[in-house]
């Protein structure tokens, strides 16, 4: 919720904001982790969006959501690949692969499928978080005008009240 008002609070356009949220949504669904940042950062500028936001957006990818993402871009990433047939790789290779930092051997089995997944779903995540994102901040900019608006005449009636006793 922090982030959702700390994005809202920037000083941007709507389209801006909306841009670099959806930006950062997109990359949480890559698996390219420790790069997310700079994935959302140069997304970010290619679509004009704000980096902060960007930034911001990347929270989407958290411990509670990765796992839904990673098995979800995995699967589809294998159906694309691969189409019916089964992967040869076992969740214990993975271990045994990671363990021993042999990451090109990764590439095949487990990362290419990801990431090949994460581009349709990353993008429609990132679409449904642009139009959350910029109708949440044209209603939130909307109902901050109003509420000034309503300070600064209260203001004045308060101004006038206290110049009508003095006068």
């Amino acid at each position: 919720m922090y982030f959702a008002k700390r994005a809202l609070r920037l000083s941007a356009t709507p389209h801006a904001i909306s841009a670099g949220v959806a930006a950062g949504v997109f990359t949480a669904f890559t698996p390219f982790m420790g790069f997310h940042f700079i994935i959302a950062a140069a997304v970010a500028w290619i679509v004009r969006g704000n980096l902060v936001a960007s930034a911001i957006g990347t929270s989407f990818g958290n411990p509670i959501t990765f796992p839904f993402i990673w098995g979800a871009t995995f699967e589809l990433g294998k159906f694309i690949v691969q189409g019916s047939q089964p992967t040869g790789i076992d969740p214990k290779d993975i271990g045994h692969l990671l363990w021993h930092l042999e990451f090109t051997k990764l590439w095949e089995p487990l990362l290419k499928p990801m990431a090949i997944g994460a581009l349709p779903l990353g993008i429609l995540a990132g679409l449904i978080f642009y139009g959350i994102t910029r109708w949440a901040c044209i209603a939130f900019r909307e109902q901050r005008r109003r509420r000034l608006a309503e300070r600064a005449q209260r203001s004045a009636s308060a101004r006038e009240s206290v110049d009508t006793v003095a006068g």
